[in-house]
């Protein structure tokens, strides 16, 4: 088959990788849009805007503690078959929340939300592997993941927008009905596909230690550290500069520049995904090192923010494709230890942000960054023969 860019979808099961495009994207706006939405939700159930902001954390905590234990629960299930209990599940807990008056009760469903999101999240990656050759499976990973960085970029102002248009609790259904039309678009285009048999079945221990799975996850936690320290803080960062009352249009430039970030992760990923991987790192430092030298000026800063969307719009492609490629069949595992990993590094970046900015000031954040890169630069250089292997990765 001749080999092709990301744009020209020759060979690629279209319809079915956007179905599971529109999974993660619901994954991502369950997970973000209440935080466009706690003044609402504080008003509307009594309470006070602290305890409305735990839906969040319950949908993380969901996310982090289930992600391995279902998988492991579901790995004889056919693929559709959980897939549709996830989306089922984004369904049942989001009309949940959309209706309850009690906030025990929306806590458990966010909770379970964020569970299906990391059932999800461990199963997209190795479905979409599965519907094309391996020459093709790094576009097909490129094509399944494209929803990601649109919700991250529209998650909390769509939250805003529709809370203010229609109210919280209707924001809830409208995601609710996404779900209905993606079960339907599912069960019409998606393929199916066995699981795996109990003769397969294998320890967890036994997948950390496949030669390649530690050092990807490695990267994992220092690139997504260094990444959510500066998301989570970029108010405080930007207010050195003065453009703490432009933190959307700086927010809506990461975004864009991270849709061309997968775009181009798409043309590359299958002839150079060690050098991609590296380049990302390397430049996301660099910008990093500015800020801490400039940060005091708008042009900079604008500048450096187009540079690190674009750095991490394929982060997530990169390094699902250089875990699954190290896992082979038990790619599933390993995705479910991404999930945990992934969401683990946004708690640690928030608790180290926070001590940072605490203890030191916005000054220090873009040192931390640097510190936390260059670990993720040698773990990944030093992996040139499993986790991330120089060369062509479908030849």
């Amino acid at each position: 088959m001749k080999e092709t860019g990301v744009n020209d979808t020759s060979g690629l099961p279209v319809p079915a990788l956007l179905a599971l495009a529109m999974t993660g994207f619901i994954c991502i706006l369950t997970e973000t849009i209440p935080a466009g939405l706690l003044a609402g939700i504080s008003a509307g159930l009594h309470i006070s805007p602290s305890v409305a902001g735990q839906v969040v954390t319950a949908y993380a905590a969901g996310s982090l503690l289930a992600a391995i234990p279902l998988t492991l629960l579901t790995r004889t299930w056919s693929r559709r078959t959980v897939l549709l209990s996830t989306v089922g599940g984004f369904l049942l807990f989001n009309s949940l929340t959309a209706v309850s008056g009690s906030i025990a009760l929306i806590m458990l469903a966010r909770f379970l939300a964020g569970a299906a999101a990391g059932l999800a999240w461990s199963l997209i990656a190795g479905y979409a592997r599965r519907m094309v050759s391996p020459s093709l499976q790094g576009r097909a990973l490129t094509l399944a993941m494209s929803g990601t960085p649109v919700a991250l970029s529209l998650g909390v102002p769509a939250g805003t927008w529709l809370g203010d248009l229609m109210g919280w609790r209707l924001t809830f259904a409208v995601m609710s009905a996404l779900s209905v039309i993606l079960i339907a678009w599912i069960i019409l285009v998606v393929p199916d596909y066995p699981g795996q048999t109990l003769r397969q079945k294998v320890r967890l221990t036994s997948v950390l230690f496949i030669p390649g799975i530690r050092p990807v996850l490695g990267v994992v936690l220092t690139w997504m550290i260094a990444h959510n320290i500066l998301y989570t803080y970029i108010s405080s960062f930007l207010s050195r500069s003065g453009l703490s009352s432009e933190v959307d249009i700086v927010l809506l430039i990461f975004g864009l520049a991270a849709m061309a970030g997968i775009f181009i992760t798409g043309r590359v990923i299958d002839r150079g995904l060690r050098i991609a991987v590296l380049l990302s790192l390397a430049l996301f430092a660099l910008v990093s090192l500015i800020f801490g030298i400039s940060s005091t000026s708008p042009g900079v800063i604008y500048s450096g923010v187009a540079v690190w969307g674009l750095t991490f719009g394929g982060a997530a492609t990169l390094l699902q494709t250089a875990l699954a490629d190290a896992a082979g069949e038990y790619a599933d595992i390993a995705l479910s230890m991404n999930v945990v990993t992934w969401n683990s590094a946004i708690a640690l970046g928030g608790l180290t942000g926070g001590l940072l900015l605490r203890n030191e000031g916005a000054g220090s954040l873009p040192d931390a960054l640097v510190i936390l890169l260059i670990i993720a630069l040698i773990i990944a250089f030093r992996a040139s023969k499993h986790g991330f292997p120089a060369g062509n990765r479908s030849s």
